[in-house]
């Protein structure tokens, strides 16, 4: 009880799967905002420095300016000029400057007259880039001031350094955050709702446990269908044989009866001789036999006496075995040839091997591996519903460290055991 408590309930374990996916997304979903952001806020200064500089170097104001070859009076003219298109267009600096690169305007008066800090391409075209300059490393597109003959009167340079991006940035990440945040929270509102789900379903069961149910309810459900199964037959042959003896034919009531022991005491002598049997699994095996009569169909047994224990609980036995030979018999009495064949021996390595095979028409290469997924079935669900079927045989074996394999022609499962140690008590 204590272990079963310290193990967190599969409805737990769902609610935290999910709230860790709901925070993945929300994580990727806000890097992937800042990154975007981020992206858009260096290509809308790259536009708006481009726009700038080169409505700037077709305005007639600064055309006239440089084409007058003054350069004092150009930087009258040109600095309240170039002062009011920054503050207007939201840039950090406009520099014009000569074809040699002297700035003719510039935000730090003190800069006037001196070099421009940045590529000056080698023929006149527009060139935009990230330079390091005065102000610090900024984002700035210059562009040639041309003269209406195709001469090179000088250069305008504007720019939005890299800080004032970041502070673009830094205004939109609150909604990169409160997407991030209602995102998540979506996610943990899905996982709450899951977990309440889960819990109707499966209760504060931890996972191990939900399966040990699964597989006892199958247990006794293919363990009871076969034992109603045999019931039956044996009260037919005894409801036969009492009115033949009502009616005389007392050799032919004889006959019955011993027919029935010796198929009977036939599968008992091979279930018994096995030393390290199941008493369930017998069970079983005499009940399937009378499942398989009353639906027409052969049903051949070999084990060999020298078989091992299994690894398995009772339990778990059962649910395997039923649920593979119930499938065994579905496909035989489908179609094909109608018959089924179990057999137990002993592996190599000192474990099991079972296998169950069928005269039925075969499972199709191409769905082998798809009818041990939950959900897939090539026949429809009946009334009462088809169960978990191979889906739980896989789990319960591989839980168990064996193996089950499909094979066809004739469609033959195959599960080997590992030796038994500590065999499961469920």
């Amino acid at each position: 009880m204590t272990h079963a408590r310290a193990t967190r309930s599969i409805a737990s374990r769902v609610f935290l799967v999910l709230l860790a996916a709901a925070v993945v997304v929300g994580a990727l979903v806000a890097v992937f905002l800042v990154v975007d952001a981020q992206r858009a806020t260096h290509a809308e200064a790259e536009r708006v420095t481009a726009a700038t500089a080169v409505t700037l170097a077709s305005s007639p104001l600064v055309i006239d300016a440089l084409e007058a070859g003054r350069p004092e009076e150009a930087t009258r003219v040109l600095e309240p000029y170039a002062l009011d298109v920054i503050a207007a267009a939201g840039l950090d600096f406009v520099t014009i400057m000569t074809p040699d690169g002297i700035r003719l305007t510039h935000p730090d008066l003190d800069q006037i007259g001196g070099d421009y800090l940045g590529t000056i391409p080698d023929s006149p075209r527009t060139l935009t880039e990230v330079f390091t300059g005065t102000l610090g490393p900024s984002v700035r597109t210059i562009v040639p001031v041309v003269a209406s003959d195709g001469e090179l009167l000088g250069w305008v340079s504007s720019g939005v350094t890299i800080e004032s991006i970041s502070e673009t940035l830094m205004r939109r990440l609150p909604l990169s955050i409160g997407i991030t945040v209602g995102l998540v929270a979506l996610g943990a509102l899905g996982a709450w709702v899951a977990r309440r789900f889960t819990r109707g379903i499966a209760g504060d069961l931890p996972p191990g446990q939900v399966r040990d149910a699964v597989s006892s309810y199958e247990s006794l459900r293919t363990l009871g269908d076969a034992l109603r199964a045999q019931t039956h037959e044996h009260g037919n042959r005894m409801h036969t044989a009492v009115a033949l003896l009502e009616l005389g034919r007392s050799d032919e009531a004889i006959e019955i009866l011993t027919e029935t022991s010796r198929q009977s005491q036939s599968l008992v002598d091979q279930v018994t001789a096995r030393q390290a049997g199941d008493p369930a699994v017998g069970a079983l095996l005499l009940g399937k036999a009378s499942q398989a009569k009353e639906r027409g169909i052969d049903w051949r047994v070999s084990i060999d006496p020298d078989t091992p224990a299994s690894p398995l609980s009772a339990v778990d036995s059962v649910a395997v075995l039923g649920n593979l030979i119930d499938n065994a018999m579905d496909a035989a009495g489908a179609g094909g040839e109608r018959w089924v064949q179990v057999s137990l021996r002993p592996s190599t390595e000192g474990g099991i091997v079972l296998q169950v095979s069928d005269g039925g028409d075969g499972i199709p290469a191409e769905l082998r591996e798809h009818v041990f997924s939950r959900g897939f079935s090539t026949k429809p669900a009946g009334s009462q519903g088809r169960g978990v079927g191979l889906p739980l045989v896989r789990a319960v074996v591989t839980g168990a460290g064996g193996t089950v394999d499909l094979s066809g022609h004739p469609t033959t499962f195959t599960v080997v055991l590992p030796p038994a140690r500590g065999r499961r008590t469920s």
